[in-house]
């Protein structure tokens, strides 16, 4: 068993406010909500919302609206730099964008039905030519904490890439956190080779399918007790169920959901990171209170998310 986590972003906190640095996909969503049953090959009458996405960049945009200052690095087409980088900057998040010429940008239909359940057809595009080697020393230097996904791993070329970073990082005194993504993806991509690549990160944050994708387990408490062998801190989303929380010094948490009306679930895993871990990174000595202080900010953030179509906060004043 690795040794509790040690609160390493702690050691160069600023007076001011955590600097977190997350690196991504950045996604143009595109939400299709049915009014019916859609019929095939034949028009089928829906509300086609079309609104910036990806989940690392939705939660670089909670991060900030958590109170964090954010550096967010991706790529886009060259012809989408602006668009993007002036919608990061309404959502608080220092932009660090890099232009594809070849690639496309990022996109995913996604097809929301009644029962609020989400079919999504994805193109990376541009996502795919993302690398660590885009965190260079000097953003790492001012950081206190990385984030990243698990689609910045499954299309990369050089998944050894991802153990030097977090090593890198933790080199420079800086937290890491994983978002696992996509339990498809997880399965596609190998299980082994997935944990291989990130396993040495500090905290996790998979929701139901991508813990049992990650461990073979199916019940949430056997999945945290697998997950805390390899993680210091496993943050297990249960959709309408709410949260389980597991660390490596035996401690478990579990706090039920806070949305009563849910319009659109398409970001809400990432609302719930970001303000999970930015209160963490707010309050460095994590304790029980702490992680259950934690807990609430992030279901708070997530029952916000679901209450409106798009997976960003709205911009405040």
């Amino acid at each position: 068993m690795r040794p509790p986590l040690i609160d390493r972003a702690a050691t160069h906190l600023s007076a001011g406010s955590p600097r977190v640095v997350v690196f991504g996909d950045v996604i143009d969503d595109i939400i299709v909500t049915p009014t019916g049953d859609i019929r095939p090959d034949t028009d089928t009458p829906a509300s086609i919302v079309r609104t910036a996405g990806g989940s690392a960049a939705n939660s670089a945009a909670w991060f900030a609206w958590a109170g964090c200052h954010v550096d967010f690095v991706g790529r886009v087409h060259v012809t989408d730099l602006e668009r993007h980088r002036a919608l990061l900057v309404e959502a608080r998040v220092s932009p660090h964008l890099l232009g594809e010429p070849d690639l496309p940008t990022g996109a995913i239909v996604v097809i929301v039905s009644a029962d609020g359940a989400r079919t999504m057809l994805t193109q990376r595009g541009a996502n795919a030519a993302l690398s660590p080697r885009d965190i260079g020393p000097e953003r790492l230097s001012r950081a206190n904490h990385l984030h990243f996904t698990g689609y910045s791993v499954f299309r990369h070329a050089r998944t050894s890439d991802f153990p030097d970073l977090i090593r890198r990082a933790h080199d420079a005194a800086v937290t890491v956190s994983i978002d696992p993504g996509s339990a498809g993806f997880i399965d596609d991509f190998g299980r082994d080779r997935f944990l291989d690549a990130i396993g040495d990160a500090d905290i996790i944050v998979p929701n139901l399918d991508e813990g049992r994708a990650l461990t073979g387990l199916s019940d949430p408490a056997a999945i945290l007790d697998a997950l805390v062998e390899r993680f210091a801190l496993v943050a297990l989303t249960l959709g309408r169920e709410g949260v389980a929380l597991g660390t490596n010094d035996g401690v478990r948490l579990w706090a039920p959901s806070r949305a009563t009306h849910a319009i659109d679930t398409t970001g809400a895993g990432d609302a719930f990171c970001a303000s999970f871990l930015a209160e963490l990174l707010h309050e460095p000595v994590r304790g029980r209170d702490v992680l259950s202080q934690a807990m609430s900010m992030g279901l708070d953030a997530a029952a916000r998310a679901v209450a409106e179509v798009g997976a960003r906060p709205r911009p405040t004043a």
